[in-house]
């Protein structure tokens, strides 16, 4: 049995993975999809000192308080950097991370920093004008590859403005995080904000799957994730002396 902790992105909570979690459940899996603070149903949480550090601490504390081993930690989005600064603080506890459309950050870099810089000024310009300077506001579904009206209607009134300082703060890393396997899963199908991140992943040696669906594909594509996510924290198929057999897969 693994165990998947599931971390959403920018505006979301944790019941954005409802499609895939009964998946992975199905299949025999622990399942745990946190909703971070300040947003979605712990808006109320909300404040200018909500950042990175904030959320980093958000899943630290779920894996030391449930004593979660062997963790499948998968971050979506902005997540990539709370599943980089997670397996940094607590690498025994994570057998695999997994970046999904995310970033890949390393010490010193901001989320802001690994945007397009269209799309990052874009973004300072929303949270200066529209946000009182310290938030994000909620981006068209449309953007993000939601088109079926469906979709558009579930996701629509639980989405919240997310805080602009988790993007302006900075990896702070020892290193311990280098030896966590990692594996990205790009979804190709929109305006691929992260295809750059994919390349680094490629440069650093990860397997990088894709998907033929838009950035939010815990809701679009649920059942092709988590086949994605199985066959990640599916353990290789070895032969005689540890060597890997010819059914291995990443």
């Amino acid at each position: 049995m693994t165990t998947f902790v599931l971390v959403h992105g920018a505006w979301h909570g944790g019941w954005c993975w409802d499609r895939v979690a009964p998946l992975l459940r199905g299949a025999g899996h622990e399942v745990h999809a946190p909703t971070l603070t300040g947003l979605s149903e712990r808006a109320h949480l909300l404040s200018p000192s909500v950042g990175l550090d904030t959320h980093t601490e958000d899943v630290v504390r779920l894996l030391d308080v449930l004593d979660l081993r062997d963790v499948v930690l998968v971050g979506h989005s902005y997540a990539g950097q709370i599943v980089t600064a997670v397996a940094d603080r607590r690498p025994e506890r994570i057998a695999r991370r997994v970046h999904l459309d995310a970033f890949v950050g390393s010490d010193g870099e901001a989320a802001r920093d690994l945007l397009p810089e269209t799309v990052a000024q874009h973004w300072a310009e929303s949270a200066a004008e529209a946000g009182f300077g310290w938030l994000v506001p909620v981006r068209r579904l449309s953007v993000l590859g939601v088109t079926d009206q469906a979709d558009v209607d579930w996701l629509t009134p639980r989405l919240t403005p997310h805080p602009w300082k988790t993007y302006t703060d900075a990896l702070d890393l020892t290193g311990a995080v280098d030896a966590v396997p990692a594996a990205f899963v790009e979804c190709v199908s929109w305006m691929r904000v992260f295809r750059a991140q994919a390349e680094r992943a490629r440069e650093r040696g990860w397997p990088v799957h894709e998907l033929d669906t838009g950035h939010e594909a815990m809701v679009t594509a649920p059942r092709a994730l988590a086949e994605v996510l199985l066959e990640i924290a599916r353990p290789p198929v070895t032969g005689r002396n540890g060597i890997p057999g010819r059914g291995s897969r990443g």
